[in-house]
């Protein structure tokens, strides 16, 4: 097939160093498995779909699954990121994941209250909270349900901010308390007040302009299926797939 993905060997060798190491027998070919993820992942296929260039489709879930419980996608990320950081001015922000009813099937009985999955006006949604560096390229997730405030986003990710001189957040995150964390950081908010608000907020509105930069990142995101569908039931998984998408069309 002429539409199927592989990665170079240039993509490959700034990989490698973030794999588990293989004990036993070695593992199936890096190359041909992780292509097969990724095709499978942009472009929502079940596994058993796979195209057969990608070798045995039990063999790709197997790692899929294997790897994403070991963290090893968000590493991958973690780590690109890392590697040629540009966090003058980063970015705050989250966006709504339609949750498939594949993934939000038994939601409410037993085992179902872990899946990070919410009701909203939109139906049943997971919320991805992120922040992103001056390119508007993702350094930071979390993920919780639909329904929950962008606050509860604010709160996980404030204490992993890396050192910036300024922060982009629309009214969502204004609030006294995560201003003065920010200060308290070295980081100055660019983010307006609440229309509620007595005394008047004042920001720099030529910087903020810049916010739509994050908002491209959620939309670039969601462009592969896996992600602005979420059909797994694991959180873990699914934040692989969202740590995997971002490594692939932002750090490689």
């Amino acid at each position: 097939m002429s539409n199927l993905f592989w990665l170079n060997e240039d993509q490959m060798s700034r990989l490698r160093p973030y794999f588990p190491k293989s004990h036993g027998v070695p593992r199936v070919d890096d190359r041909r498995v992780l292509s097969g993820i990724i095709f499978i992942n942009r472009n929502g296929l079940r596994w058993c779909d796979a195209p057969k260039e990608y070798g045995p489709a039990k063999t790709l879930y197997n790692r899929w699954k294997r790897w994403s419980d070991m963290g090893v996608f968000a590493r991958i990320m973690e780590g690109l990121a890392a590697e040629a950081p540009d966090n003058k001015t980063i970015s705050i922000d989250a966006t709504y994941l339609k949750a498939h009813r594949t993934a939000s099937s038994l939601f409410g009985q037993k085992g179902g209250r872990g899946r990070l999955i919410g009701r909203t006006k939109g139906g049943m949604n997971t919320k991805l909270h992120a922040v992103t560096d001056t390119m508007g390229r993702p350094i930071r997730f979390f993920m919780t349900a639909g329904q929950v405030s962008d606050y509860t986003g604010a709160r996980a990710l404030v204490s992993g901010l890396p050192a910036a001189d300024w922060l982009l957040g629309d009214r969502g995150y204004d609030a006294d308390w995560f201003r003065e964390a920010l200060v308290n950081m070295g980081i100055t908010p660019c983010i307006p007040g609440r229309k509620s608000r007595d005394k008047v907020i004042k920001y720099d509105k030529r910087r903020y302009k810049r916010r739509n930069r994050i908002e491209i990142m959620f939309g670039r995101l969601k462009d592969w299926r896996r992600v602005a569908t979420r059909y797994d039931r694991c959180p873990k998984v699914f934040l692989s797939a969202i740590a995997l998408a971002a490594t692939f069309i932002f750090w490689l």
